[in-house]
């Protein structure tokens, strides 16, 4: 892309028109006016995703760009040329702003920095809408040949370890058989829509629901015969369904059911049915016990091994290799080089963060698996995608091969140029939405395909404070409001009031103190007082209380799950269970693979134990305790995903009684806003998965929502 340098050509090659209107002299600027504004409305709900970043980064260069060009004419009169350039710091100023909210941001306002294809060919076509004419070496852009990047980054090099097994299997066959279906690769045939930006459109598709329907794809009818399942089993019909659609050759999918509907079974039969072997498996470390007692449940035939540590136990010659996300970075040079056949990721939200080690470490082997064979089988298991943002959808697209990250695939190009439509077209995005379903989304919810499972009621119990802890945690946190508030007006000071009216709160200066505070609180962990530690005390302050009325809920109804956040609240509850006579187990994130399962086993099959008391973050997933009809939460998680995700494994498959969850929630404290804040999140996915006319909410995290919610309380805006 030119630099600023450049701004003398770019003069010469646009042509204003005769005209004498207010935009003529520079009619980049109302384009570069809107799209700045749509930026800043995305900033405002939180972090931008790659797309609006890619948008912020192109609006920053042309700034610069036309700022140069308006000093550089002679033409333009002195007048004019005030104007043009207070309309272009106008731009600016709202670029800075954006940065402040966003300082990840800050690094892109480098003139030199949009130099990626994406961000050239939406430069080219906002200047052609502007009606520049620009040169044929600047219309025609072409994308730089994808590198093939290492599965071990250098970094991994020294962690790499290969299991005596594995080297004894790599011995009886050094060479993987050629994939001899893999076609010769060839240059990509140009399509209508290679010239748009369409990332952004396709998030927008599915954030406005575009299309009200569920975002499943059409699956082929139920089979005749069921010939799938082993003796003793019977495959559901939802999950019949979507095994013959692996019959009938589809190899990607978003398995994106509901907790509770079966995906492990579906999972390890459609690797049956697709014969993809040797198959990996990527699961959250307390499911993988479970995911090898499913494959020999459902798949006799086939031979599972648990990677655990360095692997000196794994059978090398198994069909399925099941690893967690922990240990995948020490085993990535053998597994890239094994020739697997398939790879399932379970608990596929846990990738979302693309600059996490663990989803470069899934990313880059999906990639090797897509090089070696042609059409592999590749599932993402997930819930709940959507946590905050609908561009949490990318990760699990790039595993796919859906996307590449800043463009679709091959194949989600052509059903996207199959519309005959761009989006500028409103009939483009639920064409769109509709193009991704068909890739592979299955999304089914409870209420539809499991009619008989008893209905889920959410309960919230608020609770005094009244003792002098209590007391303590309600004046820390009007403290930290009053910090806050304190830190806002200072700011309102400094810049002036900009026609703010008296009682009048700026919400944008609000969010960027709330911000603020919250990347200090990160940086900060446990070391001083912040919404974080305070979280942490109202959490020990229920946990009497909570432990209290489960076991009194235990003696009324028999089994219950104790879910809570930090382990000293846990360690409270199983202390006031054993003084209450009350037998209970424990899940936790550091027992071993064999503790847990041993500890679930005991709570779904012992009727002596009346209570598990679960780890919210290592026991929410995967796991399946419809023993128990009820569940406690003793304290509330920062998510909506990580919530329904702890009362699912109750309310699932095999469950006969209706699910009670009680939340436990600290009256006249934040803890009340957290529970408001997480119910309100529950809509992006009603929205953007199940086509549910919601209302947008904002993609703020909760914990930011909270920190606003202080501030503006303090200010008396709330």
């Amino acid at each position: 892309m030119p630099t600023t340098a450049s701004a003398q050509s770019s003069a010469q090659r646009r042509r204003r028109p005769s005209s004498s209107r207010r935009d003529d002299e520079a009619p980049i600027i109302p384009i570069l006016a809107r799209k700045v504004r749509e930026v800043e409305a995305k900033s405002q709900r939180g972090k931008l995703g790659p797309t609006n970043r890619v948008k912020f980064q192109v609006i920053a260069f042309l700034v610069r760009e036309e700022r140069a060009r308006v000093k550089a004419d002679a033409d333009i009169a002195e007048g004019s040329r005030a104007e043009l350039l207070k309309r272009l710091d106008g731009v600016a100023t709202i670029l800075a702003k954006t940065a402040a909210r966003d300082t990840s941001l800050i690094q892109l306002l480098e003139a030199d920095q949009a130099t990626s294809p994406v961000a050239r060919r939406m430069r080219r076509d906002w200047l052609i809408e502007s009606g520049a004419e620009l040169a044929p070496d600047e219309l025609i852009i072409t994308d730089a040949k994808p590198q093939s990047a290492p599965v071990v980054p250098a970094a991994l090099a020294e962690r790499q370890v290969i299991p005596p097994q594995v080297e004894s299997r790599q011995m009886a066959n050094p060479f993987l058989a050629p994939d001899l279906s893999a076609p010769a690769s060839k240059e990509t045939p140009r399509r209508r829509l290679d010239g748009w930006e369409l990332m952004g459109p396709l998030y927008k598709a599915f954030e406005m629901g575009a299309g009200g329907t569920s975002a499943s794809m059409d699956l082929p009818p139920v089979p005749e015969y069921d010939r799938l399942s082993p003796k003793g089993l019977e495959v559901m019909v939802h999950q019949s369904r979507f095994l013959e659609s692996v019959r009938g050759g589809h190899r990607t999918f978003l398995l994106a059911d509901e907790p509770g509907l079966g995906k492990t079974a579906e999972s390890v039969l459609a690797a049956s049915v697709a014969e993809a072997y040797p198959l990996l498996v990527v699961v959250p470390n307390v499911v993988k016990m479970n995911w090898a007692r499913e494959v020999e449940r459902w798949t006799p035939n086939r031979r599972a091994t648990v990677i655990q540590g360095d692997g000196e136990d794994v059978d090398a010659f198994a069909d399925v290799f099941i690893v967690n996300y922990e240990i995948l970075d020490r085993h990535l040079a053998w597994l890239s080089s094994l020739g697997l056949k398939g790879m399932v990721v379970d608990e596929a939200h846990f990738i979302k963060n693309l600059t996490s080690q663990r989803s470069k470490n899934v990313l880059a082997l999906a990639g090797r698996i897509r090089e070696q064979v042609r059409n592999p089988l590749l599932l993402a298991l997930t819930g709940t995608p959507l946590i905050n943002d609908v561009e949490d959808f990318d990760a699990i697209w790039r595993f796919l091969g859906w996307t590449t990250g800043e463009k679709p695939g091959s194949t989600l190009m052509a059903k996207l140029d199959e519309t005959g439509l761009t989006p500028a077209d409103k009939a483009f995005y639920p064409e769109a939405r509709d193009a991704v379903i068909s890739m592979g989304i299955v999304r089914r919810k409870k209420k539809d395909v499991a009619a008989d499972l008893p209905d889920k009621l959410i309960a919230d119990l608020p609770v005094e404070l009244d003792d002098d802890f209590g007391r303590s945690i309600r004046q820390a946190e009007r403290e930290l409001g009053e910090r806050l508030a304190a830190r806002y007006r200072r700011i309102i000071e400094a810049r002036g009031d900009r026609g703010l009216d008296a009682n009048e709160i700026d919400t944008d200066i609000v969010r960027l103190v709330a911000q603020n505070e919250l990347e200090e609180s990160k940086a900060a962990g446990t070391g001083s007082e912040n919404v974080f530690t305070m979280v942490r005390k109202i959490g020990q302050a229920k946990a009497t209380l909570a432990a209290d009325y489960t076991a009194q809920l235990q003696r009324a109804v028999g089994k219950v799950v104790f879910f809570a956040k930090h382990i000293d609240v846990m360690d409270a509850a199983e202390q006031h269970f054993a003084a209450a006579g009350i037998s209970s187990v424990s899940i936790r994130g550091d027992q071993s693979t064999a503790a847990r399962q041993q500890a679930i086993d005991s709570f779904n099959n012992d009727p002596d134990v009346g209570i598990a008391v679960c780890s919210l973050t290592a026991a929410g997933v995967g796991l399946n305790m419809q023993a128990a009809s009820n569940v406690v939460l003793a304290e509330l998680s920062w998510t909506a995903a990580e919530q329904t995700q702890a009362i699912d494994r109750v309310h699932r498959i095999g469950q006969d009684e209706p699910v009670t969850a009680w939340r436990i929630i600290a009256a006249h404290t934040i803890d009340t806003k957290i529970a408001e804040l997480i119910d309100s999140k529950q809509g992006l996915a009603a929205r953007a998965l199940d086509g549910e006319a919601v209302d947008p909410q904002s993609s703020d995290s909760v914990q930011l929502s909270a920190l606003m919610h202080l501030v503006r309380q303090a200010l008396g805006g709330e």
